[in-house]
């Protein structure tokens, strides 16, 4: 998805203000926001570096200056929260069945919020979907965290006011602890037992739901066709979740 169309931009361009410098000063003239965010749009998909942007696109320095101030005023979280609102009144997003699970991004050019794996430095990409693969959370993480110590975290960046009722994880999310914590919030956690496992808590019949746990894996093999998305070349945690929710908006907003 390299161009927005014309509906798609107007549901989200209230969120994008313009650039306002003042009339007679001299310098550089306001670069129309759409163009920046066509820009960025196009680094998300094709992973190269800023200043390898196409002479069609505006200058690569103030792309980037409007990219970072956008991660810095959450711009992004605010657009997927009201797209999955939407999408949740008109029936297309289903968050009583949800899925959970994480996926790893190499970090090759440094920077803070990285950790040591034996698969190297790198970032988790965790995040929750509904039942049709659309993603109601995504959040990033230093990879040396327990998947199960950030699920409480991933909830920070939830879209909807409703939480699932049902959220379904791997045996990397088995932890009484976390059911506990989630059920006061009136969220039961299904996760296949660890092999380690003496007592058995799970119910064989919600354990079936496991069995649709591929629509997060499906999410992940979306987030990979952004090729930006594959190593985190970012410095910062925020420029590289602005990406991340960027291909995040990008998914939603095929569903208008």
């Amino acid at each position: 998805m390299l161009r927005l169309r014309d509906e798609q931009w107007e549901r989200i361009r209230e969120h994008f203000p313009e650039e306002h410098i003042p009339e007679g000063r001299p310098g550089r003239k306001p670069v129309p926001t759409r163009a920046v965010l066509g820009a960025v749009l196009w680094i998300l998909n094709t992973g190269a570096q800023w200043h390898r942007l196409p002479q069609c696109y505006p200058n690569y320095k103030t792309v980037h200056r409007r990219f970072q101030q956008w991660c810095e005023r959450e711009v992004r979280r605010e657009i997927l929260k009201e797209l999955a609102n939407t999408l949740r009144d008109e029936g297309d997003i289903d968050e009583r069945e949800s899925f959970i699970d994480a996926t790893f991004a190499s970090a090759k050019g440094g920077g803070e919020g990285i950790g040591k794996t034996r698969r190297g430095k790198g970032v988790k990409i965790l995040a929750i979907v509904d039942r049709h693969g659309l993603p109601l959370s995504v959040s990033t993480h230093a990879a040396n965290h327990h998947e199960v110590t950030l699920v409480q975290l991933s909830f920070d960046f939830y879209m909807l006011e409703a939480k699932p009722e049902h959220l379904i994880g791997d045996r990397a999310y088995d932890s009484d602890g976390l059911d506990d914590d989630l059920h006061q919030d009136g969220v039961n956690m299904i996760a296949p037992h660890r092999s380690t496992r003496k007592l058995k808590t799970q119910d064989g019949r919600h354990l079936r739901r496991y069995q649709r746990r591929w629509l997060v894996e499906r999410f992940f093999a979306w987030l990979q066709w952004k090729r930006r998305l594959l190593v985190r070349w970012e410095y910062y945690p925020s420029n590289f979740l602005g990406f991340v929710q960027l291909a995040c908006i990008t998914m939603l907003l095929r569903q208008f």
